[in-house]
């Protein structure tokens, strides 16, 4: 990867490699924050379609362990079965899939998908202390700053009586905000537990096979199945959808993670604000007070405040 010699008449390589090095985190962070953005507006689509939050959740894991396994089979690729790996998978797929894809179904049938795509930005602000606490970040006033912002912005969302359309739907934003929880401690699992080298791929196929395996029994107890009869129709497609951004973004993500430290990861959920906010706009129509579009700009300040950090550790291959 690097270069020697005196040459200095074709500096492009090196320039284009520095400046792939320098910005390719933000790069992939807004792709992860549109797409991840615009599955809250599939999640009201199934949801006003008749879908059931158990069975969605359900189909969504199933879907992303059905192809991820095929793909490994194909590729010739094992997934690590060892007792440390089986662990991580079982974690993740509870925290990061199968507990607060239940809990953004539900909320999804009350709240809009501008606000609930609002709600993610506890996320950063969440796994910032812990990485704190755990000794993984580094204090940093900035950090500090954008994390106070955050707070300030679900303070505008929720406190105001003229923010929300419905004040009745408040409850409704503290169960996303739980969910929200929840991908904040997967975040600190994976940068806790993930063995150097572990790759990303195995991670992520195995947390989706372990989510299924474990809301199977739930699925059927609550007789919350969700039939994919053809022709599809929205709620359909909407559940193929959300499984295919998952597969995706999961992988992605869990590789920010391991390159660029949990927190800066974690801010993928700033963009999946800005986003979420304007498929719903796009979408569904929706419209929002000046204090929703107060909590954005100061999610937004937020993510201005919070960079990724000069020396990293990698983790995943």
């Amino acid at each position: 990867m690097s270069m020697t010699g005196s040459d200095t008449s074709t500096p492009s390589p090196s320039g284009k490699q520095g400046f792939f090095a320098r910005f390719w985190p933000w790069l992939v962070l807004l792709f992860l924050g549109n797409v991840w953005g615009f599955s809250f507006s599939l999640a009201k689509m199934a949801m006003e379609g008749g879908g059931h939050p158990i069975g969605v959740a359900y189909w969504q894991a199933l879907i992303g362990a059905v192809l991820l396994v095929a793909l490994s089979i194909v590729m010739r690729k094992p997934v690590p079965l060892n007792r440390d790996a089986m662990t991580l998978y079982v974690l993740c797929g509870m925290l990061g899939t199968a507990i607060p894809g239940v809990l953004f179904f539900y909320a999804a049938a009350e709240v809009s998908a501008g606000i609930m795509s609002i709600t993610i930005s506890t996320v950063p602000i969440m796994t910032f202390i812990t990485a704190i606490f755990f000794k993984i970040e580094k204090f940093s006033l900035g950090r500090i700053i954008g994390v106070i912002f955050g707070m300030a912005s679900i303070v505008l969302l929720v406190g105001p009586e003229e923010s929300l359309p419905d004040p009745s739907v408040v409850p409704w934003v503290f169960v996303a905000l739980l969910a929200a929880v929840c991908y904040a401690a997967e975040n600190m699992v994976i940068a806790i537990r993930l063995p150097v080298g572990f790759n990303a791929y195995s991670l992520v196929c195995g947390m989706f096979v372990a989510a299924t395996i474990v809301m199977t029994p739930f699925m059927l107890a609550t007789d919350s199945f969700v039939p994919l009869n053809w022709p599809w129709t929205r709620v359909e497609w909407a559940i193929v959808g959300m499984a295919a951004i998952s597969m995706v973004a999961y992988g992605l993500f869990v590789f920010m993670i391991a390159r660029t430290g949990p927190v800066f990861a974690a801010q993928t959920a700033y963009v999946v604000t800005v986003s979420g906010v304007i498929w719903g706009m796009v979408i569904f129509d929706e419209t929002h007070s000046l204090w929703i579009w107060a909590s954005v700009v100061l999610l937004m300040t937020g993510l201005v405040l919070v960079t990724p950090r000069k020396e990293e550790k990698s983790h995943v291959s």
